[in-house]
């Protein structure tokens, strides 16, 4: 009788070993499943440490969070084509949330990236009675991108996010090497001092805006010096950073943490005479 206990025990075992798998696989084929608060960072099937899952640096690697949730309309887009992109804000219930704080002067903040880091999106979406948020987008690129969605809710910051895909067949980009100084697409020179950059620990980004090697003051922009979006390369993670006050010589300046060694993709979004620049840094902590 001992043997036969001893093998239906194996066999027990083996059985919750085998659902416990195919739970998983669901998950990661149905990133949409319903999923509790406990399960939601693996919604899309990202591999991340523990140490993100709590971070209050990293944000943006769910579809749901903080009993929240993101629903886009519609994520399959025709390439180059004039879109509206159409997304709400859902409770656990399933109805769509209206009241949101203002954050850098606005209640939403749409960041739209391609996997590769490349194509560069930021935009302000404009709220519809019903809580349906909608944006004017156009995607020129193939390809799979990640759509972020951050706002504030009750006093809680939350970044969520979703995917879109682009038809036809994607020509990826490896991530440029980290160099000081790049150019913005209003040809005005921008020059990163950073210092060593450790995980885990808070460091000073500092940019400096030149123009023919002439420091340029910058123009209030959300209600800051400057805006930036910080994405790690591996998974996209969203970094939380902080403005600083601007120095008298221009510059402008945030406190970031960055939680894990690897490389990292920074897009600072500044004003001059009244036009938004956008221009891409490498970063890597190590």
């Amino acid at each position: 009788m001992i043997p036969a206990v001893r093998n239906l025990g194996i066999f027990a075992v083996a059985l919750v070993a085998l659902f416990g798998l195919a739970a998983v696989a669901g998950r990661l084929l149905d990133p949409d499943a319903p999923v509790g608060e406990a399960d939601a960072d693996h919604s899309n099937g990202h591999s991340k440490e523990m140490k993100d899952m709590t971070s209050d640096n990293v944000r943006g690697l769910a579809v749901a969070e903080n009993g929240l949730r993101l629903v886009i309309d519609d994520p399959e887009l025709r390439r180059a084509a004039a879109h509206e992109l159409r997304f709400r804000i859902v409770d656990r219930e399933g109805h769509a949330v209206r009241d949101f704080d203002v954050e850098h002067t606005k209640r939403m903040h749409v960041i739209v990236v391609r996997r590769d880091l490349t194509g560069f999106q930021h935009l302000h979406a404009a709220m519809g009675p019903d809580g349906t948020w909608s944006t004017s987008l156009r995607l020129p690129d193939a390809g799979s991108y990640r759509v972020f969605a951050d706002f504030s809710h009750e006093g809680r910051p939350t970044t969520l996010a979703g995917e879109l895909r682009v038809d036809g067949a994607a020509d990826l980009q490896a991530l440029p090497a980290p160099q000081p100084v790049a150019t913005s697409d209003g040809d005005y020179d921008v020059r990163l001092a950073a210092g060593a950059v450790r995980p885990g620990r808070e460091t000073m980004l500092r940019f400096t805006v030149t123009r023919d090697g002439q420091r340029v003051a910058v123009e209030p922009y959300l209600g800051a010096g400057g805006h930036l979006v910080a994405l790690r390369e591996s998974d996209l993670a969203f970094l939380h950073v902080h403005p600083v006050e601007r120095s008298n010589g221009g510059s402008i300046a945030f406190a970031a943490t960055f939680p894990t060694a690897g490389k990292y993709r920074l897009f600072l979004q500044f004003r001059v005479a009244d036009r938004v620049q956008t221009v891409a840094f490498t970063q890597e902590a190590r």
